[in-house]
């Protein structure tokens, strides 16, 4: 069975593995790619710690802030994965989305002791520093990366789509979804998912999929990759994917 992904890259690595150790072969297609800001630096004065919104951000942030001992707050459990990978000593998850992550700040960090920095893309999901400003803290976001969308899908993917190859397909982000509806729209390929099983990590990526003709559309119960991946099993063990 074939696997598509389509986080970026680098992202894609993990549960590419995690995949291939299901059986299942992969196809990444990354419909974002990742470019580090040029001539920026990070200023860590007066940091208490760090909020992290997704793997790109913290490791854009440890390319320039060589200090590891910075507590990290991270919005899921992937991104909290990459953090301890490049050494940070101190990492929490909130396992969610970033409600979740506001949440967990609020209740576990005191606003005066310090802000708390916030390394990011030039396009962010949902209203953190807004959330957490309105409580008193001091947010420093720091635009470190720019995801460019692809403007078109590889010829690898959209053979493999015309010869009803792909059998699942995981989606983890409202932007990424959002780019592969339409670009699939626009190479006419859009009957080929009718035997494509799509997997959303949460409400907000499964309404981007929502209007194409897929076999079925699963989401997670959480928007972790271990949730996706739990789903993925439950309906490998049915043999509901073919």
């Amino acid at each position: 069975m074939l696997a598509l992904v389509t986080r970026p890259r680098e992202d894609s690595e993990a549960v590419a593995r995690a995949l291939e150790t299901r059986g299942l072969t992969v196809m990444i297609e990354p419909l974002l790619d990742i470019e580090p800001a040029t001539g920026t630096s990070v200023d860590g004065g007066g940091i208490q710690g760090i909020l992290v919104t997704s793997g790109n951000g913290i490791r854009a942030l440890a390319r320039l802030l060589p200090d590891r001992s910075l507590p990290v707050w991270a919005v899921g459990e992937s991104s909290a994965r990459i953090a301890r990978e490049l050494g940070y000593a101190t990492v929490t998850s909130a396992d969610g989305d970033v409600e979740a992550l506001a949440a967990l700040v609020i209740e576990r960090v005191d606003p005066a002791g310090g802000a708390l920095l916030h390394p990011a893309g030039t396009v962010t999901a949902g209203d953190l520093a807004g959330r957490l400003a309105a409580r008193g803290f001091d947010i420093r976001r720091q635009t470190l990366y720019r995801a460019t969308t692809a403007t078109a899908l590889s010829p690898g993917l959209v053979a493999a789509m015309t010869g009803g190859t792909i059998d699942l397909a995981l989606f983890f982000s409202p932007r990424t979804a959002a780019t592969f509806a339409r670009l699939i729209l626009a190479a006419g390929q859009a009957a080929t998912l009718a035997g494509t099983v799509g997997y959303a990590l949460s409400a907000n990526v499964e309404t981007e999929l929502a209007g194409l003709p897929w076999r079925a559309l699963r989401r997670a119960e959480q928007p972790t990759q271990a949730a996706l991946l739990a789903v993925i099993d439950h309906d490998l063990e049915r043999g509901f994917i073919r």
